[in-house]
This record gives C-alpha cells, structure tokens and sequence, in this order.
C-alpha cells in the first residue's frame, strides 16, 4: 500500500510543486486537499484526482493520512505544521517555517516530541547544480572559500499567486512578514549555509519598496528589494541581492571565490556551474536547467522527503536548518531597519 498524503493551502505551490510531485511518485497513493477556499481545493482533488475535506481537523484525525504538506501561508505554518506534527504525521513544511523564532521552536519541539519527520522546502539544496557545487567546495578543489556574492529575483509574486493582482499576500506586511526577504532571500541564505557548510553570523542591509504597488496605487508595506552584506562564523565575507523588480529575465546566481579559483552557480545561459581555475582554465558542467517561475521541473523535495520517511533518514532541509535560516533574516531586516549591523 502507498502513502496517504494531506495538503493544507491550495495556492500556486500546492498546484504547480507539491500535488504534480506526489501525484508522480510511485510511494504515493492518494492525495487529500484542504483549503480554507473549498472551490480552491475542489479544483485541484480534480486536477490531480484526489479528494477534499471541509476541515484540516479531519486531516489531523484520520489515522491513514500519513504524510502532510504545509502549503499555507507564512502566518499560519506554526499552526498547521505543529498539530499536523502532533497528530502523529510526517511534515513537509514551506518556507520560511515561520515569521518569528518562537514559533518556529514551536513546529521544532512538536517534531521532537512526535518523533516524527519534518522538512522544510529549502529547495535549493535540492538542484544538481548546488550539490555538485558543495562536494567541489566539501573536497576543496580551489582551497577555501573566501568570499562569495548571491543573487535571487525576478518579476515578483504578483505574477505567480492564484490570482495574478496585487492583492496578493506576499505584498501584506502581516502575512509575508519580510518581502521580498523572506520570500527569495531566505531560499539563498539557507544555501550558502549549505553549500559553505558555515552560518551567517553578522549582517548589515538597506531595503526599499522601490516599484511595487498595492491594489490602491500606494508603495508595499514590505521591501521589494533588499542588499545585504554578510558575515559568517568562519570568516567568509558575502553579499546578497534579492529582488521583485527584475523585469525581463530572472536572476538566481551564485558565485563562490575560493583560493585557486571561482565557482559561477547559474551564471550563464549554457552550464548550470562553471569553474574556472586561477591559471585560467575552465570547466563546464551542464547539470539540468534550474525552476523558473515560468520552467516548472520536478524539483525533486518531494522525492527526498518520501525517501526520508521510507529509509528513516534525516531529511535534507531539518527544523534546526529552517530556523537558522530565519534568523538570519530576522537580522537582515532589523540590520535595514536600524541602518546598524547585527549580530545573529
């Protein structure tokens, strides 16, 4: 018998991540959909064949469902995740696992006390790219790291919500919390703590709501773009840009300066990773193509998270690594908001 799978949220990351990938996994059998919008999960149970249920109790309280997705948003994860956790389910929650420290020790401490599997959908730990990326950087092939600059934006969500206007949550400072931040920076902090195997420890920023507005004409109440600098535990000077506004082709590099070398991470068109040697010679790899807002492949978090719960393994992405995350970010925005630099 396959796994019974439950998604909570029936948004664009449900539709287009989650519900395709569980569908196409052989280990999974049956996919069970809530939102809080019945039409919202009714539309996707037809999509991907599955059935609905008019509470997230009833997820909770069905002893079948072994397997929970939590696609809500940002201000309700320590919510869904945490009583999913409880009742005895393996969870897969999105990112950013909360919007403040307290509750993300919350959707942790359910997980120790459920002994139950929890992955956060960091899911650029996931790309072939990256993990080739970090076992060059693991064996040290160009020495040690020194230094390294990271880029994530594009368009902005206004593009990729359910609803395609600028009403969407990711503009509302109560539910998306840190803009673009927390929506595109977090996924290439949690990777440069990935890839260098190192945290971030000092930040500084600036931020602006430079060119989005809301659905009345007036400026976002949270950045549509923010720069950083950053600092980790073993010495590695960075930078991070993260934006809403890269209008005509998305960004989603990574360049990492090493002793003997660099290494250019979805940098050009051609090669997912180019490394290029001090005296000058180069080598190309040509991995996959990274997801797009507009190239959804299988990013394979689903895949992981199955095998995670079928082998009894430690999932890649853990509630410890989704918080450390966070408060980097934390940081950031209280670094721009200050106009100081803090110390994680």
């Amino acid at each position: 018998m396959g796994m019974k799978v439950g998604i909570i949220g029936c948004g664009t990351i449900a539709k287009v991540r989650h519900a395709p990938e569980y569908k196409a996994n052989p280990y999974v059998d049956e996919i069970i959909f809530y939102d809080r919008n019945l039409e919202r999960a009714t539309e996707l149970a037809n999509q991907f064949g599955g059935t609905v249920v008019q509470t997230v109790e009833e997820l909770f309280a069905d002893p079948t469902v072994e397997v929970i997705s939590d696609c809500s948003s940002n201000e309700f994860h320590h919510i869904f995740s945490t009583k999913a956790l409880l009742s005895g389910k393996h969870v897969l929650c999105e990112k950013p696992i909360s919007l403040t420290v307290e509750h993300a020790k919350e959707i942790i401490e359910a997980q120790r006390n459920s002994e139950k599997k929890l992955m956060v959908d960091h899911n650029q730990r996931f790309t072939r790219a990256h993990q080739k990326a970090k076992e060059i950087i693991q064996n040290e092939e160009l020495g040690k790291v020194l230094t390294f600059r990271t880029t994530f934006g594009h368009s902005g969500p206004e593009q990729w919500g359910v609803n395609q206007s600028n009403t969407t949550w990711f503009f509302k400072k109560e539910r998306s919390g840190f803009g673009v931040a927390g929506d595109l920076g977090i996924h290439k902090v949690d990777l440069v703590h990935y890839l260098l195997d190192d945290e971030i420890e000092q930040v500084s920023a600036f931020q602006g709501a430079l060119d989005k507005v809301n659905e009345n004409g007036e400026p976002i109440e949270v950045c549509d773009n923010i720069v950083c600098s950053l600092k980790t535990k073993k010495g590695r000077l960075g930078t991070g840009a993260f934006s809403w506004t890269y209008y005509g082709e998305e960004d989603n590099s990574t360049i990492i300066y090493c002793e003997k070398g660099i290494l250019k991470i979805y940098h050009s068109d051609n090669y997912q990773l180019e490394v290029i040697h001090k005296n000058g010679e180069k080598v190309h790899y040509k991995l996959e193509s990274i997801q797009t807002n507009d190239n959804q492949t299988n990013s394979g978090v689903i895949d992981a998270f199955i095998e995670c719960i079928r082998h009894d393994q430690d999932p890649l992405v853990t509630g410890e690594d989704a918080l450390s995350s966070l408060k980097v970010i934390l940081g950031i925005m209280e670094a721009a908001e200050n106009g100081r630099v803090v110390t994680i």
